[in-house]
């Protein structure tokens, strides 16, 4: 009699408690390599859509629809607006513009974004600034993969780590 009532409880202990330890989390994935035969840094970024909108309504005061069939011109600019301010990038202490190219869907749910600098001739440093939904989250963590002449780097960005030079 005792297994019959102790195992059925074991069982509601488990769930009850096991549903509190589930939470989302909250990481944005950025890809960045140099293509030196064009001269080129190549720029892939992999974010969440609910999270990208939920950020961009605090900052700019307005409801967004980025990434979802609703989505409008409006929409579009200032997500752009926004990647322009939150991800910088500076080779050799210089500040190089960023060109938006092109978006599509992946797995329903991220944004995958794809950027470009033209004209990088050979350099010594790069220095990658991604406060992409930090501000937004303090829970958010974008990774960011930088490859270069061979050679791949890893940086996490964090509320803390905003910005990371690196050295070739």
């Amino acid at each position: 009699m005792k297994n019959k009532l102790f195992y059925p409880l074991i069982g509601v202990l488990f769930l009850s408690l096991s549903s509190f330890a589930f939470h989302k989390f909250y990481m944005g994935v950025f890809q960045v390599n140099y293509a030196s035969e064009k001269k080129m840094i190549q720029i892939t970024s992999r974010i969440f859509i609910d999270d990208l909108n939920s950020g961009l309504e605090k900052k700019y005061h307005k409801k967004t629809l980025v990434g979802t069939e609703k989505e409008t011109p409006e929409d579009l600019e200032l997500f752009k607006k926004y990647l322009a301010e939150n991800f910088t990038i500076k080779i050799n202490g210089q500040s190089k513009p960023i060109t938006f190219l092109s978006k599509e869907i992946e797995a329903g749910d991220v944004l995958v974004c794809y950027s470009r600098i033209k004209d990088v001739d050979k350099f010594k440093t790069i220095e990658i600034s991604n406060t992409i939904l930090v501000d937004w989250n303090a829970e958010q963590q974008n990774i960011t993969h930088i490859s270069a002449y061979g050679t791949k780097k890893s940086v996490l960005f964090t509320e803390s780590s905003r910005k990371e030079l690196l050295k070739y």
